[in-house]
């Protein structure tokens, strides 16, 4: 980023300056200074001005803007304004609100030399670097633009990955130099929870070096606590990152994640390209620890290899695994016989050496603009059993306008896929493709909260049959609608959205009280024989919230049921899509136990009169989670379909 603001020495405009009489630069540039009323101890003629506007309060901010509204068109000179500056034998010392422009960059500090011979610059004292969403402070800076190399000491940062990569190649708008005077504090009193992604880190180094494009550092420090930077941080060791054509290249050696300063895990970063259309620090632990019964007969352990650039945008992601429980059972009950249908039933079977292992892979990239998905389970290495151990999933999707408001689009591929199905349990797709348009809105209105969506969709489909284990072929068609509701009963609103640190354990204040949800459904499928089913569901249910979930011992607690009921019609001709449990009852309840550990469970109940499973769950998940402001952990199992793992996850803020 920093390479993005100083590193213009082989560039044609320096060559341009270079040319130009250094007095004259130096003149006109004083004479832009001199229109928005900033003054020079080397020109006597401006003192007098200086004095009767520096008073004025407001006079930096609108002048700067000024200043850059003239300089538009100069995006490539470098330009340095200060209160006072000095031009001894082609050395430029500027004192006191020192601002540096170059290429639609800003940077102020308390003191600046510029050598314009050796093109070196250093500033020094209250360092802040703006370039867009990013924000860096630092208190010294020195770089020289023949050798393109240079060195930044104590740097704080604010990285904002949403907008890093477009924040490094564009150039600033004049409508952000209203945030120059007014900085973000790196560490903040409050924040406001960013649901679903982390896009803000807080960057520490002590020294951070520039040789060329490349930027390195022996320690650097990110964060995700806002607030007090030590619920969770990472520790990247050598850090070395490379700029180069909308990409930087991410290298490291082995680094920590932090937990409350005391507890630390070591994982490996290993090299990552980042790109305009990747996901930008993405901090995932490598290791992975997992149960699946089914298909990988009990735990299992993996770890991801370094992403591997293939072609153009595409990159591939694989992850071998270890089957513990398969090799210290010596067998497995995941395949069927050899020679019989995959419907068939499972049975146990000898466990060779290849079958100790399996394999996960991940293929992503774009192709005009849709993002294509290609998602590989091998859970075996036994050629033997390839046909029964592999199972794949395509998806190539782009966001579309259509009918004045946008939708999901997307043709999508499968091949021996599993779907749980309710109280008829397993079911298996062998081959299945097809096309998707969907879209989801939520919204509210008078305290409401609405949710729906709207899908078609259009598939060829090879997949097991409802009433017997035979693989039937068929086309099939479907619309599904759906719309959730919120209704607020007694519930009380907390005053303001955001958190300080007196919440240690949720990153976002709770509504409590007492709401109610309704759900309303429709679908109608239709099949190539011309077999076709529909119904209409409708469900309502309370839900209760008390608790502030501040305190360490139940101080929160939410409960929710939800009874839902189908009216149906016709039949599907595959097991997967049938409609089956007509009624069930949906169970939640979320408890603080001790500080932020919390038990998490939920169920699906069916009260279907004429089902074999009739009072029993027919899907289930139960976790026991370490909760905090800024992540969490957990271990889950769901008994259903006797699988589970470990869960982790980051939490953002603005």
């Amino acid at each position: 980023m920093f390479i993005n603001f100083l590193q213009p020495s082989k560039s044609a405009e320096i060559k341009e300056i270079n040319k130009v009489d250094n007095k004259q630069v130096f003149q006109k540039r004083f004479f832009k200074i001199a229109n928005i009323k900033i003054a020079s101890n080397s020109s006597k003629q401006f003192l007098n001005n200086f004095e009767e506007f520096s008073t004025h309060k407001n006079f930096f901010k609108e002048d700067l803007e000024s200043f850059l509204a003239n300089n538009s068109e100069n995006q490539n000179e470098l330009v340095i304004q200060s209160d006072i500056q000095s031009d001894i034998k082609d050395v430029i010392y500027a004192e006191g609100n020192v601002v540096v422009k170059y290429r639609g960059k800003i940077l102020k500090a308390d003191n600046l030399i510029y050598d314009k011979l050796n093109k070196k610059i250093r500033a020094q004292g209250n360092i802040d670097l703006k370039l867009g969403d990013q924000i860096f402070k630092a208190s010294e800076i020195e770089y020289s633009f023949i050798t393109e190399k240079g060195y930044l000491l104590d740097v704080q940062g604010s990285i904002n990955t949403n907008t890093l990569m477009d924040d490094l190649s564009s150039n600033f708008a004049l409508s952000d130099v209203k945030k120059i005077n007014i900085l973000l504090e790196l560490k903040k009193k409050e924040v406001l929870y960013t649901p679903g992604k982390v896009e803000n880190w807080l960057f520490l180094t002590d020294k951070m070096t520039i040789d060329g494009n490349k930027w390195k550092s022996k320690k650097a420090v990110f964060s995700n606590d806002l607030l007090e930077l030590k619920q969770a941080k990472l520790v990247i060791n050598s850090l070395e990152v490379i700029s180069a054509a909308e990409k930087l290249l991410f290298k490291s050696s082995l680094n920590y994640l932090i937990f409350e300063e005391k507890v630390s895990i070591p994982f490996w970063l290993g090299d990552r390209t980042v790109n305009k259309y990747g996901e930008v620090l993405n901090f995932d632990s490598r290791w992975n620890l997992g149960y699946e019964n089914l298909d990988k007969d009990g735990y299992f352990i993996g770890r991801k290899f370094n992403s591997i650039d293939i072609f153009d945008d595409f990159v591939l992601e694989l992850e071998p695994q270890f089957l513990i429980q398969r090799s210290l059972k010596g067998y497995t009950k995941s395949f069927v016989n050899k020679d019989e249908s995959i419907t068939s039933e499972r049975v146990k079977r000898n466990a060779g050496f290849e079958d100790y292992f399996a394999l996960k892979s991940q293929i992503k990239g774009q192709i005009n603009n849709w993002d294509l998905v290609i998602e590989n389970n091998l859970n075996s290495l036994d050629v033997d059993k390839f046909s029964d151990a592999f199972r794949s999933k395509t998806n190539l999707s782009k966001e579309i306008n259509f009918f004045n408001s946008k939708w999901d689009k997307s043709f999508y591929g499968v091949y021996r896929d599993r779907v749980w199905n309710g109280s008829l349990g397993e079911a298996e797709i062998y081959l299945g493709y097809g096309s998707e348009l969907k879209k989801e809105n939520t919204w509210f209105v008078n305290g409401i909260k609405k949710t729906e969506f709207l899908s078609l969709g259009l598939a060829n489909i090879k997949a097991e049959a409802l009433n017997t284990k035979n693989l039937i072929t068929n086309l099939k068609g479907n619309l599904f609608y759906s719309l959730d509701q919120k209704f607020p009963i007694t519930t009380v609103e907390p005053k303001k959205k955001s958190i300080d640190i007196s919440y240690r354990y949720i990153p976002e204040p709770i509504t409590k009280g007492l709401s109610l949800n309704t759900r309303l459904e429709a679908l109608y499928s239709f099949y190539e024989t011309g077999d076709h089913q529909e119904h209409l569901g409708f469900g309502i249910g309370p839900e209760l919230i008390f608790g502030d979930f501040k305190n360490k011992t139940f101080d929160y607690t939410r409960l929710s049921i939800f009874p839902f009921y189908k009216f149906s019609s016709g039949e599907s001709v595959f097991k997967f899509d049938q409609n089956y449990d007509k009624f069930t009852l949906n169970i939640a309840l979320d408890q603080q136990l001790f500080g932020p550990v919390i038990l998490k469970s939920s169920g699906t109940l069916n009260l279907t009169n004429d089902s074999d499973d009739y009072g029993e769950f027919i899907d289930s998940k139960i976790s026991l989670n370490w909760k905090k402001r800024s992540y969490e952990f957990g271990i889950f199992y769901q008994p259903h379909n006797q699988a589970g793992g470990i869960s982790f996850s980051f939490f953002g803020f603005k």
